[in-house]
């Protein structure tokens, strides 16, 4: 990454021991390891996020491509990346297909009438 060798390593690490004293470069070298792991998180996480948008724009663009040509003699790229959206559309409405079935089935248990009568009280 910054092409350091051996002996600039050693230099750094005289160099810290000198200003910083045995006590202190312990905690600034976890210091700076925290730094640098935080920095490489960050950097895969964008690199992983853009690669993602780059992923979305191509399957964008071949289904403008495949509406031009009204899904009809498709390429296997287009044909896979309409394929890939329209499983991504069903991974989405999934959820709310189930919630609606949900707020069906409860609605007709609410619908149905109680079976004991308002004037009574149940027995104990």
């Amino acid at each position: 990454m910054f092409d350091i060798g051996f002996w600039e390593l050693v230099l750094i690490s005289v160099i810290g021991l000198v200003v910083l004293g045995p006590e202190r470069l312990p905690v600034a070298i976890r210091t700076v390891r925290g730094w640098i792991a935080s920095v490489r998180g960050f950097s895969n996480n964008i690199k992983t996020e853009l690669t993602e948008e780059l992923r979305i724009h191509e399957l964008h663009s071949n289904l403008k491509k495949a509406e031009q040509q009204n899904m009809q003699n498709l390429t296997a790229e287009m044909s896979d990346s309409v394929k890939s959206l329209q499983e991504a559309a069903a991974m989405v409405t999934r959820p709310y297909e189930k919630d609606s079935k949900d707020d069906k089935a409860s609605a007709e248990i609410s619908s149905v009438p109680s079976t004991t009568p308002k004037d009574e009280k149940p027995t104990e």
